[in-house]
């Protein structure tokens, strides 16, 4: 049987994650955790305890777009961020359970130096404590990256499965180490993630930590990402927040983004889409429309251009990314 929750607490040897400051976003609609067919032990929201960390004030990037590339390939990278450095106003550097990239701070280098205003994503599951401070403390040498600090999602059984999950520390408190050295700290939520009515005031605790942006997982509507806007806000939240816009434009990329956990696109949408008479112009099209519905409400003060965007290689994911970008700039001009 899973632990008992306490407010003051989660029992971390019961969490597969050993996370403090959970749920995680990989909460399954069942409430079921994503690494073991048990019950998420956290049924409340850990408070961060003692006062509110100074973070470093980040302004938010109307266009952050995700880096769809190919792991360890400097020159790919460098010629997609040339692509949609004019139209995009940061680059966000994922990380993946199944493909080893370059360190986060040779990433951010090589997207700073071809052009683009680098975020990397920092995630505990494959690094302990003491490299995790190691890489904060060369991103701040550097100077040159906002650092997106996540638990990271658990790698699937059979996915290299001779290597340790690591998970010293949760995205929450990685944060609070990312602020306390004074980087440009993001945190991510999943308002759609199980227990949904948690998530708000979660995503308080982790600007309480020192957090200061917020980048949002999909939502499948436009009023639910309000909804949940508005009750962050009476909670507290006062950081600006990034909302995610789908990219796709074929059957491969609506698929990768329906794949992974926590994201939810609405299907009628996609199939309005997939079934056009031009996929691409129509994908576009829809990203815009998206982005300007999420810009209206309250609190959003950018979009996350997110997913693989095309399956038709890089060079041509990157142009429709830097079209969807250059539309949005045109409408919101700062």
């Amino acid at each position: 049987m899973p632990a008992t929750f306490s407010e003051a607490g989660a029992d971390v040897t019961s969490c597969p994650k050993r996370m403090t400051f959970g749920p995680c976003g990989g909460v399954r609609a069942d409430g079921a955790c994503e690494m073991q067919p048990e019950p998420c032990v956290f049924g409340a929201v850990v408070p961060w305890p003692g006062p509110p960390a100074a973070g470093v004030a980040v302004t938010a990037p109307l266009v952050l777009t995700d880096l769809s590339v190919p792991p360890g390939d400097a020159a790919t990278l460098s010629a997609t961020v040339r692509t949609l450095a004019a139209s995009c106003d940061a680059m966000l550097v994922g990380e993946h359970q199944d493909r080893p990239d370059f360190p986060p701070g040779l990433l951010a280098r090589i997207v700073h130096a071809a052009g683009g205003s680098p975020w990397v994503t920092l995630a505990c599951r494959d690094r302990n404590r003491v490299v995790l401070e190691q890489e904060l403390l060369g991103l701040r040498h550097d100077g040159l990256a906002t650092v997106l600090c996540v638990t990271g999602d658990g790698r699937a059984y059979d996915v290299r499965p001779e290597v340790t999950q690591v998970f010293d520390l949760d995205g929450t408190r990685l944060a609070s180490l990312a602020a306390s050295l004074g980087l440009p700290t993001a945190v991510a939520e999943t308002p759609t993630a199980a227990p949904t009515a948690l998530r708000p005031s979660r995503l308080v605790q982790k600007q309480l930590a020192g957090a200061g942006i917020a980048v949002l997982n999909h939502t499948d509507s436009s009023a639910r990402l309000a909804a949940f806007m508005a009750e962050a806000r009476q909670a507290g939240l006062v950081i600006p927040v990034v909302a995610a816009v789908a990219v796709y434009t074929d059957a491969r990329s609506a698929a990768a983004l329906g794949a992974l956990p926590g994201l939810d696109l609405s299907p009628s949408l996609v199939a309005d889409v997939l079934n056009a008479a031009d996929p691409v112009t129509a994908g576009i099209d829809a990203a815009v429309a998206h982005a300007r519905e999420l810009l209206a409400i309250d609190g959003i003060a950018g979009v996350n251009l997110s997913g693989l965007a095309s399956g038709r290689g890089v060079e041509f994911a990157a142009e429709v990314q830097a079209e969807v970008g250059r539309r949005i700039r045109a409408e919101h001009p700062r």
